[in-house]
């Protein structure tokens, strides 16, 4: 429900880029690019290496971890959006449940994929 679906790993602060490049240098799969003075990943092409991340100076490149809070508060005020095509409190207490189990997929999306990743592992270090 984020703005960026694509949006996982390393992200860039607007705010603390300066636009020095550095990061697009480095960057073993291209992903990142200067847009209007700033340093911008293009997720489909991110491999996750963490490089950029290593050699900013600025820390203008961060972790999603960070983005909990607003991507928590961006599904919330879109749910409470959405909501408000509803008339009845009926309709909208249908809706609610709907967007639960839509998040409630997410998540069994993400518990399972952790699951094969962590067996992935497993069978290398085997």
């Amino acid at each position: 429900m984020c703005k960026n679906k694509t949006r996982k790993m390393p992200w860039i602060s607007k705010e603390k880029c300066i636009g020095c490049g550095v990061c697009v240098k480095i960057c073993p799969a291209g992903a990142i690019s200067m847009k209007e003075g700033k340093a911008e990943i293009n997720m489909e092409n991110c491999i996750r290496c963490g490089k950029c991340h290593d050699v900013c100076s600025y820390e203008a490149v961060r972790h999603d971890g960070e983005r909990i809070p607003i991507e928590v508060k961006e599904n919330v005020e879109k749910t409470k959006r959405l909501m408000e095509n509803f008339k009845t409190e009926k309709e909208k207490q249908e809706f609610l449940g709907r967007m639960k189990k839509y998040f409630n997929k997410e998540k069994i999306v993400a518990e399972k994929t952790l699951e094969k990743i962590k067996n992935i592992m497993e069978d290398k270090n085997a």
